[in-house]
C-alpha cells in the first residue's frame, strides 16, 4: 500500500535515485556468507543472515566493523575488511537478484516520460565495482544514467555529495528530485539535499524508515510505478 505524508506532483520528478542493496536487489544471502566467511576466517563464530542484514548500509567498512563487535583494532579490522572485499568480489552474484516486480517498474516509469528528460540513477554506498558489475550482470544497466558507489566521493550517504553530483550531472535541481531506498540513511541523504524522499518497506532495513519517516512509503516495487510514473 502507498502511504503518503507529503504530497507532491509526480509529474515534476525528473531524477530518480535509487539505493542498491535492499531496495532493487536481494543480496542478503551474499553479503550474509560473505560476513561470515571473513568471521570464520579470524576464528570468530558466524552471525545470522537478518542480524548482519541490519548492519548493511553504511558501506563496507561499517558492515565489517559492525560484524567485528567495534574493536579497538583498527589493523584486525583493515585485515578483516580487505579479506570481506576480496570474498564478496567473487561470491556477489552466488545468490543476489533483482526483487520481483522491480524491472517492470523502472520500465514503467522510464517508458512514462513519453519523451521527457526523465533519469534514474543508483547511489549506493556500497563499492563502486561491485555495484556497477551486479546492475551489469542483473540486466539492470539500461535504466541508469549514472551508478556510483561508497567509494566514487570523499564521502558516503547520507552525506549529500553523491545527490549533489548527480543533480549537476543531469541539470535537475533538487525539488524535481527524489531519493528511495530501504533505510533512513537514504532518507536522511535526501532530506540532506533538500530531495522529495520514497522508502521501501520490502528491504532490509524498514524499521529505520520510522526514525525518518519518508514522504512516500510502498511496500512493493510495483507501487514505485504507480508513484513515479508520471
Amino acid at each position: 500500500m502507498v502511504k503518503f505524508n507529503r504530497n507532491f506532483e509526480s509529474k515534476q520528478i525528473k531524477l530518480l535515485i535509487f539505493d542498491l542493496d535492499g531496495t532493487l536487489v536481494d543480496s542478503r544471502l551474499d553479503l550474509a556468507h560473505s560476513v561470515n566467511a571473513m568471521l570464520q576466517h579470524f576464528h570468530r563464530p558466524d552471525l545470522p543472515a537478518d542480524v548482519i542484514a541490519g548492519y548493511v548500509g553504511d558501506g563496507a567498512p561499517m558492515l565489517v566493523r559492525r560484524a567485528l563487535g567495534d574493536p579497538d583494532d583498527e589493523r584486525r579490522v583493515q585485515e578483516a575488511l580487505e579479506f570481506f572485499l576480496a570474498y564478496y568480489r567473487v561470491h556477489k552474484l552466488d545468490h543476489t537478484h533483482v526483487y520481483d516486480g522491480v524491472k517492470e517498474a523502472l520500465a514503467a516509469i522510464r517508458d512514462s516520460a513519453n519523451g521527457s528528460d526523465r533519469r534514474m540513477a543508483v547511489l549506493s554506498n556500497k563499492p563502486v565495482s561491485p555495484s556497477r558489475a551486479i546492475v551489469d550482470a542483473l540486466g539492470l544497466s539500461e535504466f541508469f544514467v549514472r551508478v556510483y558507489g561508497g567509494n566514487s566521493f570523499h564521502t558516503k550517504k547520507p552525506d549529500p555529495l553523491g545527490v549533489h553530483t548527480l543533480l549537476e550531472e543531469t541539470g535537475t535541481r533538487s525539488e524535481e528530485a527524489v531519493m528511495i531506498g530501504d533505510s533512513s540513511i537514504d532518507v536522511i541523504t535526501g532530506r540532506n539535499a533538500e530531495l522529495w524522499t520514497c522508502g521501501v518497506t520490502y528491504g532490509f532495513a524498514p524499521r529505520t524508515l520510522d526514525d525518518a519517516p519518508p514522504d512516500v512509503l510502498v511496500d512493493a516495487p510495483r507501487e514505485l510505478a504507480e508513484v513515479f510514473k508520471g
